[in-house]
């Protein structure tokens, strides 16, 4: 019987900076309804320590288990391609972008087969999420571009939250406040809001980062005001406001309300790579932190607008912030990439302990090179499809 070589980056749950590798055989065929999917590449930033951190709260070790006590598989956003398959309409060479392990291969249980693509049916992923089980066929999607992979990986899933954070504010009329402090204003999915929000509806942005990071914050140019963290204090407390909190910070998130005190309208939570407390309550005046979950607004404007007008509104969004990201001479974010899974221990421990250059954007080729045409079980589908086919 065939075999192949499953290689998983395994991380230990209460240590995020701790990972390892572990390699195992496979065996082959699939069973009927499975398919083999070999992972090429994957973009790794503070939003999937960001999964790790809240990994048992909001189920993200689910995903994708282990199976060994105190070590779980951080998730990432990337591009698999299948090298073999049992089910009719996923077929051997085609390409999908969705959410995946740290490894080298997975084996999924494709459902809800599409041209666009599939669910990954795996029971126990049947009550988990399911925006994160679904994944896009990229020969059968009019915005993807082969030459843009790295990006777009890196860029779709934070910038789905930091759209759906605009949106949801702008949606509730931002509650009334007339100011938004955004703190660790430097992350990708901080600035991405900022870009989303500035210049609506006259409200006023001011950046919260780290002076190490403030020359950065300051060059974006989507923020009104940029603020040390040590200088809170000196940001007026005569305007409603609204903290869009990306830090997780307790002392910085306990400082904000006493300093705004009964000015602070909506203190929305995103999220924390430090953190591992899922919102304690902590006894502050003003109103109670509240996490934000962006599939429930994604369910919201699915219902209000449709699938094909969201769809259409989040990309033409996307498309634009990718271009200013990448604008040529002033860029945003520089491309980084880098190959093998030691370069994914190296990343996932610097990520953790808050060691990164906010202007990088980090891509890792997970698939070693290949020297020959078809498939190997050893080393994987060596074909890439087509340029001209076509993601989001």
């Amino acid at each position: 019987m065939n075999t192949f070589t499953l290689t998983r980056l395994l991380t230990r749950k209460r240590a995020l900076g701790e990972s390892r590798l572990d390699a195992t055989q496979e065996a082959l065929p699939l069973a009927a309804g499975e398919a083999l999917l070999r992972i090429d590449r994957c973009a790794l930033t503070t939003n999937n320590i960001t999964y790790a951190a809240f990994g048992e709260a909001m189920q993200y070790w689910d995903f994708f288990p282990a199976g060994i006590e105190g070590w779980g598989q951080i998730p990432v956003w990337g591009f698999a391609d299948v090298v073999a398959s049992t089910v009719r309409g996923v077929e051997v060479g085609e390409r999908y972008y969705g959410y995946y392990p740290i490894a080298s291969h997975i084996r999924m249980r494709p459902e809800r087969v599409t041209p666009r693509g599939f669910y990954d049916g795996a029971a126990h992923r049947k009550t988990l999420t399911s925006a994160y089980n679904q994944y896009t066929r990229c020969s059968n999607d009019p915005a993807y571009d082969a030459a843009s992979e790295d990006y777009r990986m890196l860029v779709r899933p934070l910038f789905i939250t930091s759209f759906m954070v605009a949106d949801f504010l702008l949606d509730k009329a931002c509650f009334g406040a007339r100011q938004i402090v955004v703190s660790s204003a430097s992350s990708k999915t901080a600035y991405g809001s900022a870009y989303c929000l500035h210049g609506r509806h006259g409200i006023r942005l001011i950046a919260l980062t780290s002076t190490r990071n403030r020359p950065f914050v300051e060059s974006l140019g989507c923020y009104d005001a940029v603020v040390a963290y040590e200088e809170l204090t000196s940001i007026a407390t005569d305007e409603p406001t609204v903290d869009l909190d990306f830090s997780g910070d307790e002392s910085l998130r306990a400082g904000v309300h006493r300093h705004f005190g009964s000015a602070l309208k909506y203190d929305c939570f995103i999220g924390s790579t430090q953190n591992t407390d899922f919102l304690r309550q902590l006894d502050l005046p003003g109103p109670e932190a509240k996490f934000f979950f962006a599939p429930v607004q994604i369910r919201k404007r699915n219902a209000d607008w449709g699938y094909e007008e969201f769809n259409r509104r989040f990309n033409a969004a996307q498309s634009e912030f990718i271009r200013r990201l990448s604008a040529p001479g002033d860029p945003w974010m520089r491309l980084v990439q880098s190959r093998g899974f030691a370069a994914v221990q190296k990343l996932v421990e610097a990520l953790h302990a808050g060691r990164s250059d906010p202007r990088e954007g980090h891509v890792v080729v997970l698939a070693e090179p290949v020297q020959s045409a078809g498939m190997s079980m050893s080393t994987g589908f060596s074909g890439r499809i087509p340029t001209e086919s076509a993601l989001w």
